[in-house]
Formats: C-alpha cells, structure tokens, sequence
C-alpha cells in the first residue's frame, strides 16, 4: 500500500493564540469539532498515526491550537473542541476568541473540517461553525463520524437529510459531507483527497522519499 502525503505529518507545536501560530504563509487546514465527536481520532486515522493527536478521557481537554507539520509549508491545525458543557463559561468564551481570531486572520487557512458525531449531527454548535465557515468565506467539509455505531440505512439516511439541510446539492454551496468511521476506516481516502486538495497536492499525493517519517512522542492532548 502506498504512504499518502498525510503520513508525514509531525505534531509542530501548541500556540496559546494566533500570534504564537508559525508565519501565516502555505497552506493550513483547520479541523474543529464538539468535545467527543472523534476529531482527535479522525486526525489520527487520516494521518495513519495513532498517536499524532493524543485522545483524552475528558472532552474539553483541547485548549490550545495544536499544529501538525505536513512539510515545511503545510499544515493540519487542530481547533479547541467546542461545546462541552461541563467547561466554565468562562474558558469556552477565552477558547472561542481564540478560534475566532484564528479563523478571521489567519490567511494560510485553505479549508475547515469540521466533525459531527453522525448519530447526533447539526448541533447548535456545529450550525454556528457552519456559518461561521459561510461567514468568512472559506469551504467546510464534513466529516459525520463514528459510522460504524450506525446500521447502512440509518448511515445513508443522516447522510441525505444532513446534506438536504445543507444544500450540499446545489452547485454554488462551499460545503461537502461524508460518512466517516475512524475505527473502521470507512470514507478515509475521500477525507484524505479533500484535505489534500486544500493543501494544494494533488489528491494522490505521495510522501517524498526523502520525507522523514519520526514523529516525536508526548503529543498534544486533545479530546476526541
């Protein structure tokens, strides 16, 4: 089987906010979530590294910009989770500053992914990331998590009523859906040619032979 381009990904480093981000040049897809969606997991399972993204036992965990390196001027950015109640107020607020200051400057960012646990979807929150995507004009891809917790029917069923609300259909929406299953690697390749397409690759991109495949250990904690 043949290494994608995504395979090199590296974690880079943690920024407390956008001016501690690397210099805003290449291009960035960022990938935000409610708290327990699997957005670690789906990073993980893109990237084929089970530990690129850490998964913590508590949702919420996530309280930074995690920046993983494609290559010198590619870059996966893992968004604070959102909408976990049990967070203080107040930490959700100084979050939510910080993605949004994030997302309305940051010039590099190419696209957003944005995870949706598919059994319970388009939560307020995932409705308030969507347009915010619209808002700042930058196209969304959705991945509907955790599949495989569904039966085939229900799967195709939330994949059509959610891309009915969306207007996935019509030709001028900037926003794409897909079933996706971590665990069982269900829709990884139409994930992977999404997030490579914003990255400016080709969708069967290749890891350069010189690419170095050492990844450090003690990666980010995030939640899944």
């Amino acid at each position: 089987m043949s290494m994608h381009i995504l395979h090199t990904a590296s974690f880079l480093k943690s920024a407390a906010n956008p001016r501690d981000m690397p210099a805003d040049e290449g291009w960035e897809v960022a990938f935000a979530g409610r708290s327990n969606a699997g957005k670690s997991s789906a990073l993980n399972a893109l990237a084929a590294h089970k530990g690129l993204a850490r998964v913590s036992k508590t949702p919420g965990r996530t309280q930074l910009l995690n920046v993983f390196a494609i290559d010198a001027q590619r870059r996966l950015v893992d968004l604070p989770g959102y909408g976990y109640a049990k967070v203080p107020v107040a930490v959700r607020d100084q979050w939510r500053g910080m993605v949004d200051g994030f997302l309305r400057s940051r010039q590099a960012l190419k696209g957003l992914v944005l995870i949706m646990d598919s059994r319970h979807p388009l939560k307020e929150y995932d409705c308030q990331m969507l347009e915010y995507a619209r808002a700042i004009g930058k196209p969304c891809h959705v991945l509907l998590t955790k599949a495989d917790k569904l039966s085939r029917n229900e799967a195709a069923r939330t994949l059509m009523e959610v891309k009915k609300v969306l207007a996935v259909d019509d030709a001028q929406s900037a926003v794409s859906v897909q079933l996706f299953s971590a665990t069982a690697k269900t829709g990884l390749d139409e994930a992977r040619a999404v997030v490579a397409r914003w990255l400016g690759l080709p969708e069967q991109a290749q890891s350069p032979a010189s690419a170095s495949l050492v990844r450090p250990r003690g990666g980010p904690i995030s939640a899944d």
